[in-house]
């Protein structure tokens, strides 16, 4: 079997944002600012076109993360979280879905928040 080209790779950034109001300054700045472009997906969720590493800007209060969270890729979701849990790392948010995959939440021994994502 192949790997897949993300696997075990930053693939994606997600910054929070307080409110609706709140995405769409952010939004707004980052465009001013940089010249990025969007792909909307509602009120509370924002992909960015155009800013290097995929991200987006997210205002929904059950699924933003408390500061900007990096989020990395990996074809089997639970092989990755029990490798997270053996070297020392802990979960901070188990396994849920989300449009386009599944992810989890964990913290490494420094403390350090992250993601993992599956697309399965």
């Amino acid at each position: 079997m192949t790997q897949h080209p993300k696997e075990n790779r930053i693939d994606y950034v997600e910054f929070p944002a307080p409110t609706a109001e709140a995405l769409r300054e952010g939004k707004a700045f980052y465009g001013d600012v940089f010249g990025w472009s969007y792909q909307d997906w509602g009120d509370k969720y924002v992909d960015t076109q155009g800013s290097g590493i995929p991200s987006g800007i997210n205002a929904d209060p059950d699924h933003r993360p408390q500061a900007p969270l990096v989020v990395l890729f990996a074809s089997d979701l639970e092989a990755t979280r029990e490798r997270v849990l053996k070297a020392g790392g802990r979960v901070v948010r188990e396994i849920f879905p989300f449009p386009g995959g599944r992810r989890f939440e964990f913290a490494d021994p420094a403390g350090n928040q992250l993601a993992v994502w599956s697309d399965q």
